[in-house]
């Protein structure tokens, strides 16, 4: 909430629209009677997330290319090997307001919100942004920033064909071998509750991969919790932790008893 000139109101201008002040037995009544609302609001989200799933493909027909820290890149090469990558077209060029030591307000607010790659990747994810800045610039701004995720500089029309010319937008792709596929879209409000690994992974055609997911059949999926990590320790193809393993497997027991308890 601002005022007409942009300031956060002070709190007595809070006063004549403060909801009440209650007891704790009150409060936490109210509480369980918007989590109620809230569960629903978490199931209808998994139901869409289902859905997303299940969206049909595009085929990727032109050979779009990049520049990358390590030279010319192909779309596909952006996956880093990896079956899905996310793109988001970033503003960060000649003619956006604070070229070229600074990237689009919004864009930047958008990178700032990017938690650590590491946990896309060890889902077989890959996110990158794109923009059409040159490879020096971006190193610099990120260095700069401390953003730390995959960015690329758009060299033809990528940016026109999949609806990121003129504003931004988040599009996500899926390689089958040497094919690559868009498989979803979104722009405008959706963008801005992107950054958190679990809402990138909503929105591939892959999901979380976790066994409680309303997925296709054969669609890849492990045990919940299990494979978390700390970012700076997944290893490719390994086993979970087995200390891991029983401390995940006591937290769902508790939960299941605490929610059969309150179900009484």
């Amino acid at each position: 909430m601002t005022t007409t000139s942009g300031r956060i109101p002070t709190a007595a201008t809070l006063d004549a629209g403060r909801p009440p002040v209650v007891s704790p037995e009150a409060w936490e009544a109210a509480r369980q009677q918007l989590l109620t609302k809230e569960k629903a609001m978490t199931r209808a989200r998994d139901a869409l997330a289902a859905e997303r799933r299940r969206m049909p493909w595009t085929p990727v027909r032109a050979d779009y290319a990049f520049a990358g820290p390590a030279g010319p890149a192909r779309l596909i090469d952006l996956f880093e090997g990896r079956r899905q990558l996310i793109v988001y077209r970033a503003f960060y060029e000649p003619g956006v307001f604070g070229w070229p030591e600074r990237a689009c307000r919004g864009c930047s607010l958008v990178a700032d919100q990017v938690a650590h790659v590491a946990h896309l990747n060890a889902r077989d994810t890959t996110l990158a942004f794109v923009s059409r800045a040159p490879q020096a610039d971006i190193a610099g701004l990120k260095a700069r920033m401390g953003w730390r995720m995959p960015w690329y500089t758009i060299t033809d029309s990528f940016d026109a064909d999949f609806g990121v010319d003129e504003w931004h937008g988040t599009n996500v792709f899926i390689r089958d071998g040497g094919r690559v596929f868009r498989t979803y879209f979104l722009n405008n409000r959706g963008d801005e509750q992107m950054g958190g690994t679990w809402n990138y992974l909503d929105i591939t055609p892959l999901g979380r991969q976790e066994a409680w997911e309303d997925s296709p059949p054969g669609y890849p999926q492990t045990p919940t919790y299990k494979w978390w990590n700390w970012h700076d320790s997944y290893v490719d193809g390994a086993a979970p932790d087995q200390r891991w393993v029983e401390v995940s497997d006591a937290g769902e027991a508790a939960f299941r008893k605490a929610d059969e308890g309150a179900r009484g």
